[in-house]
């Protein structure tokens, strides 16, 4: 049995770079040990059907090479993991390189302090 933390067991729900090693690792392993903040069955139903809510309302950016390029360039100018850098770039596509035309709703320290210093006004 081996101890699974939450990026661990997300890679088993989506596909992300890790998903394949995690994959063979439940079929070489399948007991897991996780911590107890795991959600509970009936909050993660709740939880799933506040996200299709959320979603029925969000405008999605999906210009993947766009939001790629400019989280490679964001890796190199602030110390942020690849999910913010990809956050970020997602927004100056979003705001068409133009900062001051989007706000951003964030609670990362590392984020929110990146996301300023490209010029985002950031709440809270």
């Amino acid at each position: 049995m081996k101890f699974r933390d939450s990026s661990a067991i997300v890679s088993l729900l989506l596909i992300e770079e890790n998903t394949e090693y995690c994959i063979k690792a439940a079929a070489d392993d399948p007991r897991m040990l996780i911590w107890c903040l795991i959600i509970e069955a009936e909050e993660f139903e709740k939880a799933k059907k506040c996200l299709a809510i959320i979603m029925s309302r969000a405008d999605e950016v999906t210009c993947v090479d766009r939001v790629r390029a400019r989280a490679l360039r964001l890796l190199e100018v602030h110390p942020l993991g690849v999910a913010d850098a990809c956050q970020l770039g997602a927004a100056l596509v979003a705001s068409r390189e133009d900062p001051e035309r989007l706000a951003i709703l964030c609670f990362d320290d590392r984020l929110k302090s990146a996301a300023m210093q490209e010029g985002f006004v950031v709440n809270p």
